[in-house]
């Protein structure tokens, strides 16, 4: 299964995709960010970065409610992200294969029309 190593080392193999400096992991292509490391939250306590858990970008809420209903082991989200296309990911219960099938899609989601075509065609070369 996948850790925050695992998300790094994929991330950073898509094109164009910088980390910005953060307690855990945060990344973006074009300015934008497509996944981080969970900012847990919880009332009177202080935040938790959790990397063990991945924010990532899903086409919409259709996708995002999908997700959600199909793997609930695998997938989650908080009332906070409510509305927004992103859902969170339990590392430790993703295959690295998996993972880099839904970091990718998260960068297309993120990434200029114009990076687009950089993109690898054969995704094997990813990570």
């Amino acid at each position: 299964m996948s850790d925050a190593d695992d998300v790094r080392r994929l991330a950073l193999a898509l094109p164009h995709v910088e980390e910005i400096d953060s307690d855990g992991f945060d990344f973006r292509v074009g300015g934008r960010g497509f996944a981080w490391s969970y900012p847990e939250r919880l009332p009177g306590k202080a935040r938790v970065i959790r990397t063990d858990v991945a924010v990532l970008f899903v086409g919409d809420e259709a996708e995002k409610q999908a997700l959600l209903l199909g793997e609930p082991d695998l997938f989650f989200t908080t009332p906070g992200y409510n509305g927004l296309p992103l859902v969170m990911v339990r590392l430790a219960r993703v295959p690295p294969d998996r993972l880099r099938e839904l970091l990718t899609d998260a960068w297309r989601m993120r990434a200029p029309d114009e990076l687009e075509a950089d993109l690898p065609a054969d995704l094997e070369d990813v990570g």
